[in-house]
Protein backbone atom coordinates (compact mmCIF):
# COMPACT_ATOMS: atom_id res chain seq x y z
CA UNK A 1 0.00 0.00 0.00
CA UNK A 2 1.12 3.31 -0.82
CA UNK A 3 2.79 5.97 1.94
CA UNK A 4 -0.12 8.52 2.22
CA UNK A 5 0.09 11.78 4.52
CA UNK A 6 -3.09 13.01 6.46
CA UNK A 7 -1.93 16.68 4.59
CA UNK A 8 -3.56 16.66 1.03
CA UNK A 9 -0.82 17.04 -1.28
CA UNK A 10 -1.36 18.02 -4.95
CA UNK A 11 -0.14 14.71 -7.70
CA UNK A 12 2.16 17.82 -9.17
CA UNK A 13 3.29 18.64 -6.07
CA UNK A 14 7.18 18.12 -5.85
CA UNK A 15 6.85 17.43 -1.76
CA UNK A 16 5.06 14.03 -1.25
CA UNK A 17 5.78 12.23 2.01
CA UNK A 18 8.05 9.88 -0.14
CA UNK A 19 10.26 13.00 -0.26
CA UNK A 20 10.40 15.21 2.94
CA UNK A 21 13.34 17.72 1.74
CA UNK A 22 15.28 19.42 4.42
CA UNK A 23 15.55 23.19 4.54
CA UNK A 24 15.91 26.27 6.88
CA UNK A 25 13.14 28.64 7.34
CA UNK A 26 11.92 31.75 9.26
CA UNK A 27 7.81 31.57 10.09
CA UNK A 28 8.48 35.40 10.69
CA UNK A 29 10.96 37.98 9.47
CA UNK A 30 12.06 38.86 13.03
CA UNK A 31 11.70 34.67 14.19
CA UNK A 32 14.82 32.85 14.58
CA UNK A 33 15.84 30.47 11.60
CA UNK A 34 15.02 26.46 12.55
CA UNK A 35 15.57 23.64 10.10
CA UNK A 36 12.01 22.17 8.35
CA UNK A 37 10.70 19.19 6.19
CA UNK A 38 8.70 20.37 3.39
CA UNK A 39 5.37 18.42 3.11
CA UNK A 40 2.66 19.10 0.19
CA UNK A 41 1.91 23.45 0.47
CA UNK A 42 3.44 23.50 4.31
CA UNK A 43 6.67 23.50 6.23
CA UNK A 44 7.08 20.84 9.27
CA UNK A 45 8.50 23.01 12.21
CA UNK A 46 11.01 20.57 13.32
CA UNK A 47 12.25 22.61 16.05
CA UNK A 48 8.55 21.76 17.44
CA UNK A 49 8.94 18.31 16.73
CA UNK A 50 11.58 18.49 18.65
CA UNK A 51 10.76 20.23 21.70
CA UNK A 52 7.62 18.37 21.71
CA UNK A 53 9.73 14.83 22.30
CA UNK A 54 8.33 13.34 18.95
CA UNK A 55 12.17 12.32 17.84
CA UNK A 56 12.67 9.32 20.61
CA UNK A 57 14.32 6.66 18.24
CA UNK A 58 17.77 5.95 19.32
CA UNK A 59 20.12 8.02 17.49
CA UNK A 60 18.06 11.26 18.17
CA UNK A 61 16.40 10.71 21.66
CA UNK A 62 20.48 12.00 22.96
CA UNK A 63 20.40 14.46 20.00
CA UNK A 64 17.07 16.17 19.34
CA UNK A 65 18.98 19.59 19.59
CA UNK A 66 20.46 18.85 15.92
CA UNK A 67 17.02 20.75 15.00
CA UNK A 68 17.17 23.65 17.50
CA UNK A 69 19.70 25.17 15.80
CA UNK A 70 19.61 27.98 12.67
CA UNK A 71 21.22 25.27 10.52
CA UNK A 72 21.63 21.83 9.42
CA UNK A 73 25.08 20.89 10.11
CA UNK A 74 24.93 19.45 13.19
CA UNK A 75 22.04 17.13 11.77
CA UNK A 76 24.51 16.51 8.93
CA UNK A 77 27.36 15.45 10.96
CA UNK A 78 25.18 12.84 12.91
CA UNK A 79 25.46 10.44 9.85
CA UNK A 80 23.29 8.13 8.32
CA UNK A 81 22.20 6.79 10.84
CA UNK A 82 20.44 9.67 12.34
CA UNK A 83 18.98 10.59 8.84
CA UNK A 84 17.32 7.41 8.46
CA UNK A 85 15.95 7.39 11.90
CA UNK A 86 15.03 11.42 10.89
CA UNK A 87 12.85 10.17 7.71
CA UNK A 88 11.46 6.66 9.08
CA UNK A 89 10.22 9.34 12.53
CA UNK A 90 8.92 11.69 10.35
CA UNK A 91 7.12 9.42 7.18
CA UNK A 92 5.23 7.74 10.53
CA UNK A 93 4.23 11.61 11.92
CA UNK A 94 3.00 12.89 8.25
CA UNK A 95 1.06 9.79 7.64
CA UNK A 96 -2.35 9.35 7.38
CA UNK A 97 -2.77 6.34 9.97
CA UNK A 98 -0.57 7.91 13.09
CA UNK A 99 -2.54 10.51 15.38
CA UNK A 100 0.24 11.69 17.47
CA UNK A 101 -0.14 15.09 14.90
CA UNK A 102 -2.83 14.72 12.99
CA UNK A 103 -5.49 14.59 16.18
CA UNK A 104 -3.50 17.09 17.51
CA UNK A 105 -5.18 20.39 17.06
CA UNK A 106 -2.26 22.71 18.95
CA UNK A 107 0.33 20.89 18.18
CA UNK A 108 -0.70 20.67 14.36
CA UNK A 109 -1.35 24.39 14.25
CA UNK A 110 2.02 25.45 15.49
CA UNK A 111 4.25 22.80 14.02
CA UNK A 112 2.40 23.22 10.06
CA UNK A 113 3.18 26.82 8.38
CA UNK A 114 1.92 27.50 5.04
CA UNK A 115 4.79 27.73 2.42
CA UNK A 116 3.59 30.68 1.06
CA UNK A 117 4.46 32.58 4.49
CA UNK A 118 7.90 31.60 5.04
CA UNK A 119 11.20 32.92 4.44
CA UNK A 120 13.74 30.42 2.80
CA UNK A 121 17.46 31.08 3.90
CA UNK A 122 20.61 28.77 2.60
CA UNK A 123 19.90 25.48 4.56
CA UNK A 124 23.74 24.64 5.55
CA UNK A 125 26.62 26.66 6.99
CA UNK A 126 28.66 26.39 3.53
CA UNK A 127 32.52 26.15 5.08
CA UNK A 128 34.02 25.27 1.61
CA UNK A 129 32.30 24.68 -1.87
CA UNK A 130 34.09 22.78 -5.41
CA UNK A 131 32.59 22.90 -8.25
CA UNK A 132 33.08 19.68 -10.58
CA UNK A 133 33.23 19.51 -14.60
CA UNK A 134 31.58 15.83 -14.56
CA UNK A 135 29.29 16.02 -17.63
CA UNK A 136 31.09 14.78 -20.89
CA UNK A 137 28.65 16.29 -23.12
CA UNK A 138 29.47 19.62 -21.70
CA UNK A 139 33.09 19.34 -21.52
CA UNK A 140 33.12 18.20 -24.96
CA UNK A 141 31.13 21.20 -26.50
CA UNK A 142 33.28 23.31 -24.42
CA UNK A 143 36.40 22.14 -25.66
CA UNK A 144 35.01 22.11 -29.33
CA UNK A 145 33.73 26.19 -29.62
CA UNK A 146 37.34 26.71 -27.35
CA UNK A 147 39.71 24.62 -29.09
CA UNK A 148 37.97 22.99 -32.30
CA UNK A 149 36.85 19.69 -33.18
CA UNK A 150 39.81 18.08 -33.04
CA UNK A 151 40.78 17.46 -29.65
CA UNK A 152 38.19 18.96 -27.60
CA UNK A 153 38.36 16.71 -23.91
CA UNK A 154 41.64 16.90 -22.52
CA UNK A 155 43.03 13.32 -21.79
CA UNK A 156 43.08 14.04 -18.35
CA UNK A 157 39.67 14.22 -17.91
CA UNK A 158 38.84 11.01 -18.31
CA UNK A 159 40.80 9.68 -15.78
CA UNK A 160 39.69 11.88 -12.83
CA UNK A 161 36.99 14.27 -11.30
CA UNK A 162 38.56 17.69 -12.81
CA UNK A 163 37.24 20.59 -10.23
CA UNK A 164 37.95 23.77 -8.98
CA UNK A 165 37.93 24.96 -5.32
CA UNK A 166 35.34 27.74 -5.17
CA UNK A 167 33.37 30.56 -3.27
CA UNK A 168 31.35 29.63 -0.48
CA UNK A 169 31.16 33.29 0.64
CA UNK A 170 28.76 34.17 -2.33
CA UNK A 171 26.47 31.27 -2.40
CA UNK A 172 23.02 32.77 -2.47
CA UNK A 173 19.20 30.99 -1.64
CA UNK A 174 16.62 30.93 -4.52
CA UNK A 175 15.35 34.81 -5.21
CA UNK A 176 18.41 36.34 -4.22
CA UNK A 177 19.05 39.32 -7.37
CA UNK A 178 22.38 38.59 -9.01
CA UNK A 179 24.83 41.84 -9.79
CA UNK A 180 26.05 41.54 -13.03
CA UNK A 181 29.80 41.52 -12.11
CA UNK A 182 31.89 43.69 -13.69
CA UNK A 183 36.12 42.76 -14.34
CA UNK A 184 37.98 42.26 -17.22
CA UNK A 185 38.13 40.52 -20.44
CA UNK A 186 40.02 39.74 -24.15
CA UNK A 187 41.68 43.06 -25.26
CA UNK A 188 40.77 44.17 -29.23
CA UNK A 189 43.78 44.17 -31.42
CA UNK A 190 46.26 46.58 -29.70
CA UNK A 191 44.17 47.67 -27.02
CA UNK A 192 44.27 47.25 -23.29
CA UNK A 193 42.22 45.10 -21.94
CA UNK A 194 38.25 45.81 -22.03
CA UNK A 195 37.08 46.60 -18.10
CA UNK A 196 33.06 47.32 -17.47
CA UNK A 197 30.05 45.25 -16.80
CA UNK A 198 30.09 41.25 -18.44
CA UNK A 199 29.03 41.25 -21.66
CA UNK A 200 28.61 37.49 -21.84
CA UNK A 201 26.98 36.62 -18.25
CA UNK A 202 25.34 33.06 -18.42
CA UNK A 203 23.86 30.31 -16.01
CA UNK A 204 25.06 26.72 -15.70
CA UNK A 205 22.57 24.11 -14.66
CA UNK A 206 24.17 22.19 -12.11
CA UNK A 207 23.39 19.91 -9.01
CA UNK A 208 25.39 20.09 -5.61
CA UNK A 209 25.80 17.18 -3.19
CA UNK A 210 25.46 18.38 0.48
CA UNK A 211 28.33 16.51 2.28
CA UNK A 212 27.36 14.86 6.14
CA UNK A 213 30.17 13.64 8.03
CA UNK A 214 33.87 14.85 6.47
CA UNK A 215 36.77 12.99 7.30
CA UNK A 216 39.81 13.43 8.87
CA UNK A 217 42.44 15.53 7.55
CA UNK A 218 44.99 12.74 6.00
CA UNK A 219 42.40 10.06 5.82
CA UNK A 220 41.02 9.89 2.37
CA UNK A 221 37.14 8.63 2.20
CA UNK A 222 36.73 5.02 0.17
CA UNK A 223 34.97 5.07 -3.17
CA UNK A 224 32.46 2.23 -2.17
CA UNK A 225 31.97 4.07 1.30
CA UNK A 226 31.19 7.78 -0.01
CA UNK A 227 27.60 8.00 -0.07
CA UNK A 228 27.65 7.93 3.53
CA UNK A 229 28.99 10.76 3.60
CA UNK A 230 26.86 12.34 1.22
CA UNK A 231 23.23 13.72 2.71
CA UNK A 232 21.56 14.79 -0.43
CA UNK A 233 20.92 17.13 -3.03
CA UNK A 234 20.09 20.74 -4.06
CA UNK A 235 19.60 22.61 -7.81
CA UNK A 236 22.63 25.21 -8.16
CA UNK A 237 23.05 27.73 -11.02
CA UNK A 238 26.69 28.72 -10.96
CA UNK A 239 26.43 31.56 -12.80
CA UNK A 240 29.36 32.17 -15.08
CA UNK A 241 30.50 35.29 -16.80
CA UNK A 242 32.30 34.13 -20.02
CA UNK A 243 34.41 36.75 -21.06
CA UNK A 244 36.12 37.60 -17.40
CA UNK A 245 36.67 34.27 -17.15
CA UNK A 246 38.01 33.39 -20.87
CA UNK A 247 40.45 35.95 -20.20
CA UNK A 248 41.40 35.21 -16.39
CA UNK A 249 41.86 31.66 -16.27
CA UNK A 250 44.90 30.47 -17.70
CA UNK A 251 46.98 29.51 -15.96
CA UNK A 252 45.13 29.20 -12.81
CA UNK A 253 41.59 28.10 -13.53
CA UNK A 254 38.21 30.42 -13.17
CA UNK A 255 38.16 33.34 -10.51
CA UNK A 256 36.33 36.51 -10.65
CA UNK A 257 33.95 35.13 -13.61
CA UNK A 258 32.82 32.62 -10.96
CA UNK A 259 33.22 34.07 -7.69
CA UNK A 260 30.28 36.87 -7.85
CA UNK A 261 27.37 34.43 -7.49
CA UNK A 262 26.07 30.91 -6.79
CA UNK A 263 22.63 30.09 -6.46
CA UNK A 264 21.15 27.15 -4.39
CA UNK A 265 17.68 25.73 -4.21
CA UNK A 266 16.29 26.00 -0.56
CA UNK A 267 15.11 22.64 -0.10
CA UNK A 268 17.66 19.22 0.26
CA UNK A 269 16.53 16.04 -1.39
CA UNK A 270 17.94 13.29 1.05
CA UNK A 271 19.71 10.05 -1.09
CA UNK A 272 17.47 8.25 0.98
CA UNK A 273 14.26 9.94 -0.75
CA UNK A 274 15.98 9.28 -4.25
CA UNK A 275 17.52 5.95 -4.03
CA UNK A 276 14.13 4.65 -5.96
CA UNK A 277 15.26 6.89 -9.04
CA UNK A 278 18.84 5.54 -8.89
CA UNK A 279 19.85 4.06 -12.19
CA UNK A 280 23.63 2.84 -13.73
CA UNK A 281 26.37 5.15 -14.29
CA UNK A 282 27.35 5.63 -17.87
CA UNK A 283 30.27 3.25 -18.71
CA UNK A 284 33.74 4.59 -17.91
CA UNK A 285 36.68 4.14 -20.66
CA UNK A 286 39.08 3.72 -19.94
CA UNK A 287 38.47 2.20 -16.83
CA UNK A 288 39.18 4.64 -13.81
CA UNK A 289 41.81 3.88 -11.56
CA UNK A 290 41.10 1.68 -8.64
CA UNK A 291 40.61 4.24 -6.14
CA UNK A 292 38.08 5.32 -8.32
CA UNK A 293 36.57 1.65 -9.04
CA UNK A 294 32.77 1.47 -7.86
CA UNK A 295 31.40 -1.37 -6.80
CA UNK A 296 28.01 -0.05 -8.24
CA UNK A 297 28.52 2.97 -10.73
CA UNK A 298 24.77 4.80 -10.14
CA UNK A 299 23.68 7.98 -11.27
CA UNK A 300 19.79 9.24 -10.60
CA UNK A 301 16.99 9.84 -13.02
CA UNK A 302 16.23 13.37 -12.23
CA UNK A 303 14.58 15.61 -14.72
CA UNK A 304 15.59 19.47 -14.87
CA UNK A 305 14.45 22.37 -16.89
CA UNK A 306 15.66 25.59 -17.24
CA UNK A 307 13.39 28.70 -18.28
CA UNK A 308 14.17 32.28 -18.91
CA UNK A 309 11.81 34.75 -18.40
CA UNK A 310 12.99 37.17 -20.48
CA UNK A 311 13.53 41.19 -19.22
CA UNK A 312 9.97 42.72 -19.29
CA UNK A 313 8.17 40.17 -20.45
CA UNK A 314 4.92 38.04 -18.41
CA UNK A 315 6.14 34.86 -19.87
CA UNK A 316 9.08 32.46 -19.64
CA UNK A 317 10.78 30.34 -22.01
CA UNK A 318 11.75 26.51 -21.46
CA UNK A 319 15.31 26.47 -23.04
CA UNK A 320 17.04 23.54 -21.27
CA UNK A 321 15.45 20.55 -21.11
CA UNK A 322 18.13 18.13 -19.55
CA UNK A 323 18.76 14.85 -16.72
CA UNK A 324 20.95 14.24 -13.82
CA UNK A 325 21.93 10.87 -15.36
CA UNK A 326 24.05 12.60 -17.99
CA UNK A 327 26.88 13.04 -15.55
CA UNK A 328 29.81 10.62 -16.38
CA UNK A 329 31.53 10.84 -13.24
CA UNK A 330 29.27 10.03 -9.86
CA UNK A 331 28.91 12.01 -6.65
CA UNK A 332 30.16 9.18 -5.06
CA UNK A 333 33.74 9.19 -7.40
CA UNK A 334 33.53 13.39 -6.87
CA UNK A 335 33.26 12.33 -2.91
CA UNK A 336 36.27 10.34 -3.11
CA UNK A 337 39.09 11.69 -5.60
CA UNK A 338 38.17 14.96 -3.51
CA UNK A 339 39.50 13.24 -0.43
CA UNK A 340 42.24 11.02 -2.01
CA UNK A 341 44.86 13.66 -1.16
CA UNK A 342 43.98 13.60 2.38
CA UNK A 343 42.25 16.60 2.09
CA UNK A 344 39.23 16.85 5.01
CA UNK A 345 35.66 17.69 4.25
CA UNK A 346 33.51 18.75 6.60
CA UNK A 347 29.57 18.72 7.11
CA UNK A 348 27.97 21.74 5.38
CA UNK A 349 30.61 21.33 2.30
CA UNK A 350 29.33 21.51 -1.21
CA UNK A 351 30.05 19.99 -4.21
CA UNK A 352 28.99 20.88 -7.42
CA UNK A 353 28.53 18.83 -10.46
CA UNK A 354 29.38 21.19 -13.12
CA UNK A 355 26.96 21.59 -16.03
CA UNK A 356 24.77 18.96 -16.41
CA UNK A 357 24.55 18.72 -20.33
CA UNK A 358 22.84 16.04 -22.55
CA UNK A 359 23.81 14.59 -25.89
CA UNK A 360 20.92 16.74 -28.04
CA UNK A 361 21.46 20.82 -28.48
CA UNK A 362 17.75 21.04 -26.56
CA UNK A 363 19.85 19.55 -23.94
CA UNK A 364 22.48 21.52 -23.22
CA UNK A 365 23.24 23.20 -19.81
CA UNK A 366 24.08 26.90 -20.41
CA UNK A 367 24.11 29.37 -23.40
CA UNK A 368 27.64 29.33 -24.01
CA UNK A 369 26.44 25.54 -25.70
CA UNK A 370 22.89 26.79 -26.22
CA UNK A 371 24.02 29.73 -28.03
CA UNK A 372 27.53 27.96 -29.55
CA UNK A 373 29.08 31.27 -27.78
CA UNK A 374 26.85 33.70 -29.39
CA UNK A 375 27.09 32.58 -32.65
CA UNK A 376 23.41 31.21 -32.79
CA UNK A 377 20.90 33.56 -30.78
CA UNK A 378 18.12 31.97 -28.84
CA UNK A 379 14.13 33.11 -29.56
CA UNK A 380 12.58 33.79 -26.48
CA UNK A 381 8.64 34.64 -26.96
CA UNK A 382 9.86 36.77 -30.01
CA UNK A 383 13.28 38.20 -28.54
CA UNK A 384 16.48 36.67 -28.98
CA UNK A 385 19.58 36.15 -26.47
CA UNK A 386 23.06 35.57 -26.95
CA UNK A 387 23.62 35.88 -23.22
CA UNK A 388 21.77 37.25 -20.08
CA UNK A 389 20.67 40.33 -20.65
CA UNK A 390 19.70 42.59 -16.73
CA UNK A 391 16.58 41.85 -15.71
CA UNK A 392 16.12 38.57 -16.81
CA UNK A 393 15.21 35.89 -14.99
CA UNK A 394 16.39 32.20 -14.77
CA UNK A 395 14.48 29.54 -13.25
CA UNK A 396 16.10 26.24 -12.67
CA UNK A 397 13.33 23.09 -11.65
CA UNK A 398 14.01 19.29 -11.00
CA UNK A 399 12.14 16.35 -10.05
CA UNK A 400 11.89 12.49 -10.19
CA UNK A 401 8.69 10.94 -11.34
CA UNK A 402 7.79 8.00 -8.91
CA UNK A 403 4.21 5.92 -9.72
CA UNK A 404 1.85 8.77 -8.34
CA UNK A 405 3.80 11.28 -6.80
CA UNK A 406 7.00 13.47 -7.63
CA UNK A 407 10.18 13.81 -5.50
CA UNK A 408 11.53 17.04 -6.78
CA UNK A 409 13.17 20.26 -5.62
CA UNK A 410 11.23 23.23 -6.20
CA UNK A 411 12.68 26.10 -8.02
CA UNK A 412 16.39 27.60 -8.24
CA UNK A 413 15.66 31.34 -9.74
CA UNK A 414 17.56 34.66 -10.01
CA UNK A 415 17.39 38.13 -11.31
CA UNK A 416 20.01 39.82 -13.18
CA UNK A 417 20.30 43.01 -12.16
CA UNK A 418 22.46 45.88 -13.56
CA UNK A 419 25.86 47.01 -11.34
CA UNK A 420 26.09 49.80 -8.60
CA UNK A 421 25.84 53.45 -10.81
CA UNK A 422 23.73 51.78 -13.65
CA UNK A 423 24.86 51.40 -17.51
CA UNK A 424 25.01 48.97 -19.39
CA UNK A 425 28.13 47.19 -20.44
CA UNK A 426 30.63 49.94 -22.24
CA UNK A 427 34.41 50.19 -23.20
CA UNK A 428 36.67 52.22 -20.82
Amino acid sequence: MALKSFIEVHPDSHFPIQNLPYGVFKPEPASPARPGVAIGDYVLDLSVVASAGLFDGPVLKNNSDSFLQPDLNKFLALGRPAWKEARSTLQKLLSATEPALRDNAALRQKALVPLSKVKMLVPISIGDYTDFFSSMHHAKNCGTIFRGPENPIPANWFHLPIAYHGRASSIVISGTDIIRPRGQGHPAGNSPPYFGPSLKLDFELEMAAVVGPGNELGKPVDVNEAADHIFGLVLMNDWSARDIQAWEYVPLGPFLGKSFGTTVSPWIVTLDALEPFACDAPKQNPPPLPYLAEKISKNYDISLEVQIKPAGQENSSVVTRSNFNHLYWTLTQQLAHHTINGCNLRPGDLLGTGTISGPEPESYGCLLELTWNGQKPLSLNGTTRKFLEDGDEVIFSGYSKGNGYNVGFGTCSGKIIPPPGGGRCCFW
